[in-house]
């Protein structure tokens, strides 16, 4: 899962270009670039990564800089179908035993083989259920998860998953607790990196370095450290047997302020900003860049949650009326010039599956409605929003805090935390202080699954908010184990359907990449999940 951030346009199918290929590419000035130079450094603008470790990096900023440093065993291709990456093969006749297969020839930075023992290594560790990891619930899937993680207070009886099993050097046997048809697709998720053995140490930790000096087996190599709040610069790995990228290197640089990251971008000091702008540079952007500020469809969706189990928000009506009283539509024009769309559903329109206005009349503006609804179950005199204030949120969220007090009588004061690192660890901590709070959404995998288990299931990743359903739950394992997609999406527009009767959260917008590019760059594309191509991007910087 990609928790994070932030489209104008209607329901679009997944025949799109989705891999590191990208989306509709942009050039400018390609003619004089003549190729552009091969040994160039282009730099990204991104937030601070909360972590880079596969298993615990569950956001983009460090999603991003994990596509450079390392290979997936799957891509997706332009009808959103998992592709073999440095898997060559990998295949199950009944969804629950798979065979994974790997290409020869690829190796760590440090010269160490990509192997068997190499994923072996990486699901343990991300697996077993006292090392933390952000991640650790997309190994669920696998036999011998629940041992790794006890319910309750109990220990666990295992560090390894029962279920994964080394057949050779170069295949893996990965046996499932229950079919489930998208398990190849979920392999294109970050959590299922390899990792070598000098990441860890003798009793089988995570050195603690090694996150700072990250070893992958990517296209790109790091070069020195991590910069923490600054920078993270990575470096073309000519022995890399994929295709290799036509920089190089790049340099993410790290900003907490857009609009710096938005100027930089202007003057060519900074080459590409993709993934977030300030909403105050949206009016401004084709005027100020022309043909380089494009758009690409992406699969984001922005929300605002809810603390179920905080007893003023226990009450379903009262999150109801909390939505009613908000015009999606007024803020999307107002205030981000229209590059966005109202959201109305709780899954993407990219994907397959998606049905428009799912939640209904609690996510249609109603503010006459919403009072009646709001007084008459007691809903609460103030309202807090966080948010983080580095991802370009306060002036839809003070709009939001304006609707909610005209509309509903209350207070509404907005809560900014400085970086989305900081504002999860409060919410994920629980801390009563936070109120409701900005969420969004990148898939991780192009099922609408991705979009229901993490984000709702009683014990889902990224469910911060306390939200349980019993019959929500069944109907997505139901769904998952499925032998077709057509199958499968039926029981999950089932549990799409009790998201909006119970509405844990607030759909508010679904997301378009919108991004601008200097004049030292080409070949620039957005995909799906809001990263930027790295492989064929091109630069006539030194």
């Amino acid at each position: 899962m990609q928790v994070w951030r932030l489209a104008a346009w209607g329901a679009l199918p997944v025949a799109v270009m989705i891999g590191l290929g990208g989306c509709d590419t942009a050039n400018s000035g390609s003619d004089a670039l003549g190729g552009g130079n091969p040994n160039g450094v282009v730099s990204i603008g991104i937030g601070e990564p909360e972590h880079l470790i596969p298993s615990n990096s569950t956001d983009i900023n460090g999603g991003q800089v994990l596509q450079a440093l390392f290979t997936p065993l799957v891509r997706f291709d332009q009808d959103g179908k998992p592709v073999e990456a440095q898997a060559e093969s990998i295949t199950s006749s009944d969804s629950k035993v798979w065979t994974i297969k790997l290409k020869p020839g690829y190796t760590f930075h440090n010269g160490e083989p990509v192997d068997a023992e190499s994923y072996i290594r990486a699901w343990n560790y991300g697996a077993y259920g006292p090392n933390g990891q952000n991640a650790n619930y997309y190994f669920a899937h696998i036999e011998g998860y629940d041992a790794m993680n006890p319910s309750g207070d109990s220990a666990p009886t295992t560090k390894t998953l029962s279920g994964v099993k080394k057949v050779n050097n170069l295949t893996l046997q990965v046996t499932l607790s229950a079919p489930y048809t998208d398990f190849k697709t979920e392999l294109g998720y970050t959590s299922f990196l390899p990792l070598p053995k000098a990441a860890f140490t003798a009793n089988g930790s995570i050195v603690k370095s090694f996150e700072d000096r990250e070893i992958g087996d990517g296209p790109f190599k790091m070069k020195g450290t991590w910069t923490h709040d600054q920078a993270i610069e990575v470096e073309r790995y000519d022995a890399y047997p994929g295709t290799k990228p036509k920089v190089g290197g790049v340099l993410f640089k790290i900003y907490q302020d857009l609009t710096t990251a938005y100027s930089d971008v202007l003057t060519n000091t900074l080459d590409v900003l993709a993934q977030n702008m300030a909403t105050q540079n949206l009016a401004t952007a084709a005027g100020d860049f022309g043909d380089r500020y494009q758009h690409s469809p992406a699969s984001g969706f922005e929300f605002l949650a809810f603390p179920t189990k905080d007893p003023q928000y226990a009450n379903a009506n009262v999150r109801k009326a909390i939505s009613m009283a908000i015009d999606r539509d007024s803020i999307v024009k107002t205030i981000f010039a229209n590059s966005q769309s109202s959201a109305r559903s709780f899954v993407s329109p990219v994907l397959q599956g998606y049905r428009d206005n799912t939640c209904g009349d609690p996510c249609q503006y109603n503010p006459s409605k919403a009072r009646g609804l709001y007084s008459s179950n007691n809903g609460p005199k103030t309202i807090k929003i966080t948010y983080n204030a580095d991802g370009g949120h306060k002036e839809w969220v003070d709009a939001v805090c304006n609707q909610l007090h005209r509309n509903l009588g209350v207070t509404c004061t907005p809560q900014p935390e400085a970086k989305f690192a900081d504002m999860l660890k409060k919410v994920e901590s629980k801390q009563s202080s936070v109120g409701m709070f900005r969420l969004g959404w990148t898939m991780d995998y192009p099922s609408m699954e991705d979009y229901l288990t993490p984000l709702y299931s009683t014990h889902g990743s990224s469910n911060y908010y306390g939200y349980s359903n019993e019959q929500f739950d069944k109907l997505v394992q139901q769904g998952s184990e499925q032998k077709s997609e057509a199958a499968a999406i039926k029981y999950y527009q089932q549990a799409e359907d009790i998201l909006a009767k119970d509405l844990p959260v607030i759909p508010l917008r679904f997301k378009q990449n919108n991004y601008v590019f200097s004049t030292r760059v080409s070949d620039v594309s957005v995909d799906l999940f809001s990263y930027v191509d790295l492989i064929n991007i091109t630069t006539t910087a030194n």
